[in-house]
């Protein structure tokens, strides 16, 4: 064989295994993202150990007695949805439901999520609740509760329009100008006649979650003085609205627990 041969096939070699190195670098690369992390408890135990501290001794055991075990992880599941936190939300379900929070419930607050957060933000949450049910031996789908069925969504919208904030909101959907009636409609149609009508949730309860998932994502200050007002009419006094900011801290952090505190002030005890 000629020279020239062998430094052809020592070059062909030579890039053969190189080639595979990489191949075999970037399975390992591959491999060591894949494997699942060891968790927050064991990889940063002194960060696990304080927070559960704060979170379960301290914010738990102030605003549970207000809010009670149920509705502290409704508000808990609505802000995680609000903030997108998607990952605590797969730690904080299992949670919710050995509470006493039922699959139906937690369905109702992700359903209910996208009128105020979109899909964009709210379909991975389907994903997680989708796993979790799964390895409870939930059976999906669950049972239909829509209502609407044989009612306009609009007239029955409005009505829980009405119900909420009162009877200025009678004819909502067909008023202000015409060039953004659109919206008006969704909203009585879409918003509360495809979300808030459904059985699972009270009024009550679907007017806290909607709380949270607006001071939860921020920049929503003049829907969620609204909300406020919808809360205290559905009997979610000034005490459990702070309760429920309060829960907040552990799971969206101060600067928008703050935000949502004078929110509430403001709508409870507006300046003269």
């Amino acid at each position: 064989m000629s020279e020239k041969s062998l430094s052809r096939r020592n070059l062909l070699s030579g890039s053969a295994g190189l080639a595979a190195g990489v191949v075999l670098m970037s399975t390992m690369n591959q491999a060591a993202a894949a494997a699942p992390a060891a968790g927050i408890e064991k990889s940063f135990p002194d960060f696990a150990k304080f927070f559960k501290y704060f979170d379960e001794e301290e914010v738990a055991k102030t605003v549970e007695p207000v809010l009670g075990k149920a509705r502290r992880h409704f508000v808990i599941l609505a802000a995680l949805l609000g903030c997108g936190g998607k990952e605590e939300f797969e730690v904080r379900l299992p949670q919710a439901l050995d509470a006493g929070v039922t699959p139906v419930q937690v369905r109702e607050i992700v359903y209910q999520a996208t009128a105020y957060l979109g899909l964009g933000r709210v379909r991975g949450f389907f994903d997680v609740m989708e796993r979790v049910f799964a390895a409870r031996g939930v059976k999906l789908p669950l049972p239909d509760t829509t209502e609407q069925k044989d009612v306009d969504r609009v007239v029955k919208g409005e009505a829980a329009q009405v119900e909420i904030f009162g009877p200025g909101m009678k004819g909502f959907a067909t008023s202000g100008p015409e060039k953004t009636v659109a919206v008006r409609r969704w909203l009585s149609a879409n918003c509360f006649g495809d979300y808030y009508v459904r059985s699972g949730l009270t009024l009550q309860e679907r007017e806290l979650v909607t709380f949270c998932y607006l001071v939860s994502q921020g920049d929503t200050t003049p829907q969620a003085l609204g909300h406020v007002a919808g809360n205290l009419r559905m009997g979610n006094d000034e005490k459990t609205l702070i309760a429920a900011c309060l829960q907040l801290v552990p799971v969206v952090g101060y600067p928008r627990t703050l935000n949502a505190l004078a929110v509430v002030e403001q709508a409870v005890h507006p300046k003269k």
